[in-house]
């Protein structure tokens, strides 16, 4: 397992950087965390001119929390002229003017010339003084450039760790082109207006039973704001399926669905016409978001819905042979007879022709699975219902005609 952003699985960045030269460190803590401080930024280069305490050292290991790669590779010198003698370009680290005739530069003008510099095969060198008074002046005559940081003037010093970072972060910024390790994952497409007026018509519908919004006069201004919340947010649509479930735990309670609360034709073509949307090229992982939406279909049907739910359960032709509002595979028919195979649709008025086309597709996934698909009006259903059940009771016979042997 790894530690909190330290990822042995992940494959390292491996960058030709700049040379990391400590002069004379004291304390092998500090070697070790500078180490540390130069892998998150991708250094791997680390010389270290006649350290106090000798090399290698213990304590340094134990500091670099798995730098070892680096400390793996230290090179040891003597003395700075040595340690730099290859260097084409080299840059000295001070808090303090020397009062030498010398560029003076910020840690971000420096790394784009590292970065130059070692694209044109260069070696750049970069001079860290110790810890108790820096680098001496004849250590800094030696470098063609200062580096200092904009800190406190009151209050300038660094570690030797923290300098070291702050020159890794701005050369690794620059040769990476300012890469971030990782970014959020888009888990859902944006929300559409169908999706986005289905949610807001239940959220209203919720708050019209709770006298939210009132008085009546500030109705219209009240909706506006609330539609402009959630616009702002820009929602993906699992946002809005989240959101729809929020809404119905509210209303309903830990006891189950609320007394009343049916939806309208209006608001029952919109949320069908959410799922038909939400059908298009879902994927496997989106079906407990199927489920949740049946899940609200079943809590509110409509007045066709009930009607003839209620005629299924007690007629004694159809009794204990249908489903309401479950899933097969990732469609939902509005009711569904898995021992007779059958599927019962519901056809509302004024439907969109997304619902129009979906259904379609809904029934030819179902039909190629051996299911017969059964078209219901809610208009028939509604005036007329014993026309509605006897046309079902005719097609569960001819279903049952055909499974008996000898019939055609």
């Amino acid at each position: 397992m790894s530690g909190s952003g330290t990822d042995k699985t992940r494959a390292a960045i491996e960058l030709d950087g700049p040379v990391v030269i400590l002069v004379e460190p004291q304390l092998g803590e500090n070697i070790g965390m500078a180490a540390r401080a130069m892998g998150n930024f991708g250094l791997t280069r680390l010389r270290i001119v006649n350290p106090r305490d000798g090399w290698p050292n213990v304590h340094a290991r134990r500091a670099a929390s798995g730098a070892d790669h680096i400390l793996d590779k230290v090179e040891l010198f003597d003395t700075v002229e040595q340690a730099v003698a290859d260097c084409t370009l080299l840059f000295a680290t001070t808090a303090r003017a020397h009062d030498q005739a010398k560029p003076v530069v910020a840690p971000e003008a420096a790394a784009r010339e590292f970065v130059a510099q070692v694209a044109s095969g260069g070696t750049v060198g970069i001079l860290f003084g110790r810890e108790r008074y820096g680098l001496k002046n004849e250590e800094v005559a030696l470098a063609d450039r200062i580096i200092t940081f904009p800190v406190n003037p009151a209050f300038a010093s660094l570690n030797l760790a923290q300098a070291v970072l702050l020159i890794g972060y701005e050369w690794f910024k620059l040769a990476t082109n300012n890469a971030l390790p990782y970014a959020m994952p888009e888990r859902s497409e944006r929300a559409s207006q169908h999706q986005m007026q289905a949610f807001f018509d239940n959220l209203v519908r919720e708050l019209d039973k709770v006298e939210f919004l009132r008085p009546a006069e500030k109705r219209d201004t009240m909706l506006v704001n609330l539609r402009n919340i959630f616009t702002r947010m820009e929602p993906t649509k699992q946002d809005v399926h989240t959101l729809h479930g929020v809404v119905m735990a509210i209303a309903e309670g830990r006891k189950g669905p609320a007394k009343g609360g049916v939806l309208d034709g209006a608001q029952a073509t919109r949320l069908r016409a959410l799922l038909a949307e939400h059908g298009q090229g879902a994927a496997p992982h989106e079906s407990g978001t199927v489920r949740g939406l049946a899940r609200l279909l079943r809590r509110n049907p409509t007045d066709a819905e009930r009607l003839l739910w209620e005629a299924l359960r007690t007629d004694r032709r159809f009794a204990g042979q249908f489903k309401r509002q479950t899933p097969v595979g990732r469609h939902i028919p509005d009711f569904v007879s898995f021992p007779h195979r059958i599927a019962i649709e519901l056809v509302n008025a004024d439907e969109t022709a997304l619902i129009v086309s979906d259904r379609a597709a809904r029934r030819d996934w179902l039909m190629a699975r051996d299911y017969r698909v059964l078209d219901m009006t809610t208009t028939a259903i509604e005036t007329d219902l014993a026309a509605s059940l006897d046309a079902l009771a005719a097609l569960l016979a001819a279903t049952a005609d055909k499974a008996m042997p000898g019939r055609d």
